[in-house]
């Protein structure tokens, strides 16, 4: 089906994109990280894979009716939600209970996904705030996160996201990478 293809495609292109970083090489099908980790290409499962060679979590989206619908991912590292209720879901009932996404901001959105081409994917970064660092945090959309302010909160946590199209298949991969600092560090980090 297409979000497999997609899969596939995804997979290749990681692979492609890795082994033009230090540290990473590619022996007899088996990707050698700069960890030293080593990942088995299994191309019978190819988003854990994907998600084996690089920190960041991915998801699959392709074009359905007049919205993006999620057809596939791997999350590692969610900030509060989870992979299994978003799946098939278009892009404004994904971002439930997001507060300030609406029906503008929803429409903005789809615009975009609409509009990235292959060579030149968009990007961003948000910031949250957390009580913890912990990575893993999942969480159901009834369930609600502690609101913890930049005053209160102990860890910063930002999400780099980049948003692409895969140039075969033609879906769109939302990319997230996930990095927490303690306040201190963050803080370190401010500019004037």
């Amino acid at each position: 089906d297409s979000a497999r293809m997609a899969a596939e495609e995804l997979l290749d292109n990681v692979i492609v994109a890795v082994l033009e970083k230090p540290g990473f090489s590619l022996e007899a099908g088996v990707v050698m990280r700069p960890d030293g980790g080593a990942v088995k290409i299994d191309r019978a499962d190819p988003l854990a894979t994907v998600g084996r060679i690089v920190q960041e979590d991915f998801c699959l989206l392709e074009k359905r009716g007049d919205e993006h619908v999620l057809v596939g991912g791997i999350l590692c590292f969610p900030s509060s939600w989870m992979l299994e209720e978003k799946f098939l879901r278009p892009l404004v009932s994904i971002h439930i209970p997001v507060t300030p996404y609406d029906e503008n901001i929803a429409k903005r959105v789809q615009r975009l996904f609409d509009g990235v081409q292959p060579a030149r994917p968009l990007w961003r970064f948000n910031v949250l705030w957390y009580a913890d660092a912990v990575l893993h945090q999942p969480r159901r959309e009834n369930e609600r996160r502690p609101e913890r302010g930049a005053q209160t909160a102990e860890f910063l946590r930002s999400e780099m996201q980049t948003v692409r199209r895969l140039p075969e298949s033609g879906t769109v991969v939302f990319g997230i990478h996930t990095h927490v600092l303690a306040r201190e560090d963050a803080e370190a980090l401010r500019v004037g």
